[in-house]
C-alpha cells in the first residue's frame, strides 16, 4: 500500500476541504467500527492517538488508542464534495503505546511478515456474494428480491445492475480496485471481484466493501445482505478467497509441463489439513451451515483442477497469473483472521512437505473426501481443540472469539422460533 507522510496527509485535508475524518477499525468479531474526528484532531492522533471505549474488547477493562494507518487514506465519495469525509484505518494499541493484541489488522500482519521471513510474498483477492432486497412502504427491508433474474443475465431482466454499477464505481474512485461484476444465480444476487493486493490491503478492502454496498444500496431505495442463505430455497452467498503465493519472484501456483511444483502442492495441501479446524472463523454463523449443508457449497474437503464444485479450486492459467481459489468462506467472516489462518495453514503445508492427494482412484472412480462440520457447534468444537489454530492465533483473540461463538449457540438453542433467531443475519450482515 501507498504510505503518505504526516504532512502530506495534512495538506490534503486542508486543500480538499475535509471536515469529519473517520477513523476505523475492527472489533473482535471483525465488524467495522469508527469514530469521526475533526480535522484539528488529526495531528493529535498521528502522534499520540484516539483514545475509545474498548468495549467489545473483552480481556482490556481500559480505553484503547486508534493510531491512523497514513497509508490507507481514502475519500468517502458517497458524501457531500463540501465538508468531505475521509476515512483511516488504525492500529489499535494500549494506553501505554504498546501493540493490543486483539488488533486483528496487527494479527495479519505478523502473519505476512513470517511468511516474508522464509522468502515468501502473498497477494489475495476475493469474489464476494450478496442480495439485493426491496424495502416495503415504511422503508423497511423485505425479503423481496429485487429482481428474478439468474446468472449472468442483463436488464430488463437484471435490475440490480445500475445499484451495482454504481458500487463499482464508488469502490473504484475509493481505490479499492473492483475488477468485475455480474448478477449470479440467485434472485437478485450479486457478485463483485477484486484485484489481488497484499494481505492486508485486501482484507481492508473488504471489510470497507461491505460498508459501501450497503450504503450505495440504502442510496437507490435497496437492502443489502451478505448472510450467507438469506432464502431458504435459493442459492448462498459465498466469499471465494483467491491466493497468489510468490517464491523468489516464481509462483508456486505455477503449472510445470502441465503438473504444479512441490511446493504449491504442499501449501494446498496445508488448507485442506486444517480446514476443519478453521472453520468456525471462515463461517462464524448458525446460517453458514444452512448454506455448506446445500448442495451447491464446497462441504468436501477436496481440491480439482477446472472444476468449480471443490473446496479448493485451481483455475486455468491462460492469460491470467497462476492462482488457488479457496471457496468455503461466508462474507460473515473477519477476513483478517480468516487470511492469517489460510495463510499459515499453507505455510504449515511447506513447513512439513505435505502431500496433496489425488482427487480419483487409480480406475478413475471419486475418492471418497472428509467433510467440512456440518454445524456451528461441530465447528467450534474442532477450533477449541486444534493446536493449529492455539499456534496461529493470539490466546486474546482465540478466547474472545470462542466465548462469543458460546454465546450465540446458547441464544440459538433458547430461541423457539429458529427462523426466526437467523434473522438476525440479514440485518446485520
Amino acid at each position: 500500500m501507498d504510505t503518505f507522510s504526516q504532512d502530506e496527509i495534512l495538506r490534503f485535508v486542508a486543500e480538499n476541504d475535509v471536515k469529519f475524518i473517520r477513523l476505523t477499525f475492527s472489533d473482535m468479531r471483525g465488524s467495522l467500527k469508527n469514530i469521526a474526528i475533526m480535522p484539528s484532531e488529526l495531528p493529535r492522533a498521528f502522534t499520540y492517538g484516539i483514545p475509545v471505549d474498548a468495549a467489545g474488547f473483552s480481556d482490556c477493562p481500559e480505553d484503547l488508542l486508534l493510531v491512523p494507518d497514513g497509508g490507507t487514506l481514502s475519500v468517502l465519495p458517497w458524501r457531500p464534495k463540501s465538508g468531505r469525509v475521509v476515512r483511516f484505518f488504525c492500529h489499535i494499541r494500549r494506553l501505554d503505546g504498546t501493540p493490543y493484541p486483539g488488533d486483528l489488522r496487527a494479527v495479519l500482519a505478523d502473519g505476512v511478515r513470517q511468511m516474508a521471513a522464509d522468502g515468501y510474498t502473498c497477494t489475495i483477492g476475493t469474489k464476494s456474494e450478496f442480495y439485493l432486497f426491496d424495502l416495503d412502504e415504511e422503508g423497511r427491508p423485505t425479503r423481496r428480491p429485487h429482481d428474478r433474474a439468474g446468472y449472468l443475465d442483463v436488464a430488463p431482466l437484471d435490475r440490480c445492475e445500475n445499484t451495482r454499477r454504481e458500487i463499482c464505481l464508488s469502490l473504484e474512485e475509493m481505490g479499492l480496485a473492483p475488477q468485475s461484476s455480474c448478477h449470479k444465480y440467485g434472485p437478485g444476487q450479486n457478485e463483485i471481484d477484486f484485484a489481488c493486493a497484499d494481505a492486508v490491503t485486501a482484507a481492508d478492502h473488504m471489510v470497507h466493501y461491505k460498508s459501501t454496498v450497503k450504503t450505495i444500496a440504502a442510496q437507490n431505495g435497496l437492502f443489502a445482505s451478505f448472510m450467507p442463505r438469506p432464502l431458504p430455497g435459493s442459492y448462498g452467498s459465498a466469499l471465494t478467497v483467491i491466493l497468489n503465493v510468490m517464491k523468489d519472484g516464481r509462483n508456486i501456483f505455477r503449472l510445470e509441463d502441465g503438473a504444479l511444483p512441490a511446493e504449491g502442492r504442499s501449501f494446498i495441501a496445508g488448507i485442506l489439513a486444517h480446514i476443519a479446524e478453521m472453520t468456525l472463523f471462515l463461517d462464524p454463523t448458525v446460517n453458514s451451515y444452512a448454506r455448506l449443508r446445500h448442495s451447491g457449497a464446497p462441504n468436501e474437503i477436496c481440491w480439482s483442477f477446472e472444476n468449480r464444485g471443490p473446496l479448493v479450486r485451481i483455475p486455468g492459467q491462460v492469460g491470467i497469473h497462476p492462482r488457488i481459489e479457496v471457496r468455503s468462506p461466508d462474507c460473515c467472516c473477519d477476513p483478517y483472521l480468516s487470511f492469517r489462518l489460510l495463510l499459515a495453514a499453507g505455510m504449515d503445508g511447506i513447513a512439513r512437505g505435505l502431500t496433496l492427494s489425488e482427487t480419483t482412484r487409480a480406475d478413475g472412480t471419486a475418492k471418497p473426501f472428509d467433510r467440512l462440520p456440518d454445524s456451528l457447534e461441530a465447528a467450534l468444537t474442532a477450533a477449541k481443540e486444534s493446536a493449529f489454530v492455539a499456534g496461529v492465533l493470539p490466546e486474546t483473540v482465540r478466547e474472545s472469539f470462542f466465548a462469543s461463538t458460546e454465546q450465540q449457540l446458547a441464544l440459538y438453542r433458547a430461541a423457539e422460533d429458529k427462523a426466526q433467531f437467523e434473522e438476525r443475519y440479514f440485518w446485520d450482515n
